[in-house]
């Protein structure tokens, strides 16, 4: 494993200590270190001090991601990617690239996707017309980002590094096409990522879909999905955990999400695969290119 900050310790070393098909054999990271393994300061040194090495989970923030993958493909090593995949587009289609070359498995991961309630709100949506779709994605930075200043750097998304998780639900579960109309990017003075932003998007199929995203949340975070049909309203609420369909009672399961994606890297390492969709972070792009900026009060720690 690769980057040792905080959703390597509270995600990643779980979900593999959890699965038999995988052994923690070493970690790497510049400042931190992780108790009963090997570890090494680059994932140069840790290539070179570890025999037999199979697979690599990369978990550092996105702007060093691709070299640090480059690396370990060209290694031979199956590579698991943290969302989101990598700084821009064209650095994970390098590595898709390089992947199919290799022969070796490459996961681009999203892990609200395999939240509880998303495959069972996909089936439930699939024959239904979808007429508004209204996502509120709100959290206190300073609560589930402390200290991370990479978020505020470019490639570092800023708001979206939450609210990708969203459009990558959103992209799972609404049928056709998404793409951004209109976006608003609230930019602290001194940060060059947002800390707030609102987005338009359409499917092509006649589905308005608005989503607000807030950084700057005070209290409990609310990450709802209420999706508006020709039959009855669908509210997908905690993240993707929590499936209510009209008045009925709200149906809430255990948190699975990263035992599922590493039971889903598995099999792609056993089939040497390539999972990669890019859909959520397109819309990301997009509304970095196409979205208006406002200048905001600046961000303080």
């Amino acid at each position: 494993m690769v980057g040792m900050g905080k959703i390597a310790r509270d995600q990643h070393v779980p979900a593999l200590a959890g699965n038999g098909a995988f052994e923690l054999v070493a970690a790497a990271s510049p400042h931190r270190r992780l108790d009963g393994v090997p570890n090494f300061t680059s994932i140069e040194a840790l290539l070179e001090g570890v025999q037999n090495l199979d697979a690599v989970a990369l978990c550092t923030p996105p702007q060093f991601r691709y070299s640090l993958a480059r690396a370990a493909l060209e290694g031979g090593l199956h590579v698991l990617l943290e969302k989101p995949p990598g700084a821009t587009l064209n650095e994970v289609a390098a590595l898709v690239e390089l992947a199919g070359k290799k022969g070796v498995a490459l996961f681009a991961t999203w892990h609200s996707r395999e939240a509880a309630a998303v495959a069972p709100a996909r089936r439930w949506l699939e024959d239904r017309k979808v007429s508004r779709v209204t996502v509120t994605w709100k959290e206190d930075v300073r609560v589930w980002h402390p200290g991370q200043a990479w978020i505020w750097k470019a490639g570092g998304l800023g708001v979206f590094d939450p609210g990708i998780n969203a459009l990558s639900i959103l992209t799972r579960i609404l049928p056709g096409t998404l793409v951004l109309k209109d976006a608003e990017l609230a930019v602290p003075s001194n940060c060059e990522t947002p800390i707030a932003a609102t987005l338009r998007l359409e499917n092509g199929l006649g589905a308005d879909v608005r989503v607000e995203l807030d950084f700057l949340q005070t209290g409990p975070p609310r990450w709802d999905i209420d999706v508006e049909t020709n039959t009855e309203r669908l509210l997908l609420s905690k993240g993707g955990s929590v499936l209510q369909v009209g008045n009925a009672a709200p149906i809430e399961n255990p948190d699975n999400e990263y035992p599922n994606l590493y039971a889903r890297f598995e099999q792609l390492v056993r089939d040497r695969n390539i999972d990669v969709d890019v859909a959520p972070f397109r819309l990301v792009a997009d509304a970095f290119m196409c979205g208006r900026r406002t200048v905001a009060e600046p961000f303080v720690e």
